[in-house]
């Protein structure tokens, strides 16, 4: 089953959304879209719960 997130889910600002085969994919896209969008260079420990959290299957 497919694995989708989107920004807002997290209390964000931004119309980003994205979806993949693997959580591993998925969290790849997230990493680069909050690096590019929202000038993060990692995704600290509370931010990374709150995305796992707002993973679904789609």
């Amino acid at each position: 089953m497919a694995k989708s997130f989107a920004c807002k889910d997290i209390g964000m600002q931004c119309n980003f959304q994205t979806r993949a085969n693997t959580e591993e994919e998925l969290m790849q896209r997230i990493a680069a879209h909050a690096k590019k969008a929202h000038n993060m260079a990692s995704i600290d420990a509370g931010t990374m719960s709150k995305v796992k959290a707002a993973i679904r299957e789609v």
